[in-house]
């Protein structure tokens, strides 16, 4: 039996869902862009990054992991919600050492492409400027926690994709880090550079070596386009 479809409204816009999907995947399907951090195709959706908070039905819930409804209304590009992200962005960029301009994720970086979609041209919080360490060990790859968000894409991708325990969390709030399978040594894990949790990272924390700046400028993902983009170019037709 086909999947039920009906409409859910999206910013006052009725668009058509199919019954199973999320909130984000209806939203995708008809061109409107939710932000994300913590999303990938090829991984169950987890909620990590809350960037992607939307109001539905009056509440606050996580657009990745809500399934759809009929009769659902969501509000998602408003003033308030879009500075609840904003809020949300300037606290990564203070938590962590992010250095735009030198780094080689720029203009392929999610974060900081989110920060110029949202406004956030540069962080309104004091900067915490913690101590974090730079993991070269390995010969193929390296790991800058300075610019690490927590997201934990690398973590379910070792897991689900590849069948293997090379990430972790340790601690708790602001003392919350990435571990390595309790290895000090990244490269005494069973990590490879064609691993997908090598490839996964939506900033620049997990890098693979010998691959810097090899995208020239003006020819990088954001270069020209915002993040999102690609899902509001679906144009998908608008129902009502």
């Amino acid at each position: 039996m086909a999947a039920e479809t009906f409409f859910i409204t999206v910013d006052g816009v009725e668009i058509e869902a199919t019954e199973g999907q999320t909130v984000m995947e209806a939203c995708d399907e008809a061109g409107i862009y939710i932000p994300r951090l913590c999303m990938h195709d090829d991984l169950k959706p987890a909620g990590h990054c809350r960037l992607c908070t939307c109001k539905i039905n009056k509440r606050y819930i996580s657009a990745c992991t809500m399934p759809v409804a009929r009769n659902m209304e969501v509000e998602n590009n408003t003033p308030e919600l879009n500075a609840d992200r904003r809020t949300l962005l300037d606290m990564l960029f203070v938590e962590g050492n992010h250095f735009c301009p030198s780094c080689e994720k720029s203009g392929s970086c999610d974060l900081q492409a989110l920060g110029y979609r949202l406004g956030l041209v540069t962080p309104q919080l004091p900067y915490q400027w913690p101590d974090r360490q730079v993991v070269a060990t390995h010969p193929d790859i390296f790991i800058d926690h300075n610019r690490c968000i927590l997201c934990g894409l690398c973590v379910r991708a070792a897991k689900a994709l590849d069948g293997k325990t090379i990430f972790a969390f340790e601690g708790r709030g602001i003392q919350k880090h990435l571990i390595t399978g309790g290895k000090e040594r990244l490269d005494e894990t069973t990590l490879a550079s064609a691993d997908k949790a090598a490839h996964v990272c939506p900033v620049g924390a997990i890098v693979i070596k010998r691959t810097a700046y090899q995208t020239p400028q003006g020819k990088r993902p954001y270069d020209h386009t915002p993040i999102g983009a690609d899902i509001e170019a679906r144009h998908a037709s608008p129902k009502g």
